[in-house]
């Protein structure tokens, strides 16, 4: 049996973010992509996913979307037939990143989305390349359709997330850690440490990407995903 794949975007993204992905696998399985905008905490989020989910699934999230599914494997790990990580982390925020987001919100509840995403999130994703320009255009219009609401929800569910390294500790699905090579945001020492959590899981690192290799490296990522679904 074909299990279905449920998709979870990053911080201020949608469905976008996994087009060139959602493209390719579409024609092989259901795909689906869950929303993350309707709750500040990640066990809000992840309740909210899996009453809405396929009894069971293949999960895969990208940075906050693999936080989230951190989550999902926490509540349900019945339900997660298998797991894939993509330039996250499984570590609680560190206090430095947290006193960042406060002036972030402000500036926002002030309405400056715009310079927010501009200045001081978006430029730090990607590596140099000539597809950056229109990646990034793309990855603006995503955050400004979302909107300023979903930036705080989301700002705070990152805030107070938890630990999650047990939770990857004691996962036994097939898994998947990937990561781009120049990833400034979740490092590759971070999927080194998943995947010597996970017991059952394979290391991939894309070359010539930062911390988007679903849109920067579309080619290489989708194939691993592959990989990782019909293993």
């Amino acid at each position: 049996m074909t299990r279905p794949l449920l998709l979870l975007p990053g911080m201020m993204c949608d469905a976008r973010l996994f087009f060139p992905q959602i493209s390719v696998l579409s024609g092989k399985r259901a795909v689906m992509v869950a929303p993350m905008v309707g709750a500040e905490s990640m066990a809000e989020l992840a309740r909210d996913v899996l009453a809405n989910a396929p009894p069971r699934f293949a999960l895969a999230g990208l940075s906050m979307g693999g936080i989230l599914a951190m989550e999902i494997v926490r509540q349900a790990p019945e339900r997660v037939e298998k797991l894939a990580l993509l330039d996250t982390n499984p570590r609680a925020e560190l206090s430095e990143v947290k006193a960042r987001r406060t002036p972030q919100m402000e500036a926002v509840k002030a309405g400056r989305l715009r310079e927010v995403m501009r200045d001081e999130m978006k430029p730090n994703y990607l590596v140099d390349s000539p597809q950056k320009p229109q990646t990034l255009d793309l990855c603006m219009d995503m955050a400004l359709d979302l909107g300023p609401q979903v930036f705080l929800n989301q700002s705070i569910a990152l805030r107070d997330r938890p630990d999650q390294q047990e939770t990857l500790a004691a996962y036994k699905g097939k898994a998947l850690v990937l990561c781009g090579r120049h990833d400034a945001l979740c490092p590759v020492e971070r999927h080194e440490l998943m995947h010597d959590l996970l017991e059952n899981s394979t290391l991939d690192i894309i070359e010539n990407a930062g911390h988007l290799p679903t849109l920067e490296q579309p080619e290489h990522t989708t194939a691993a995903l592959i990989r990782w679904l019909e293993d």
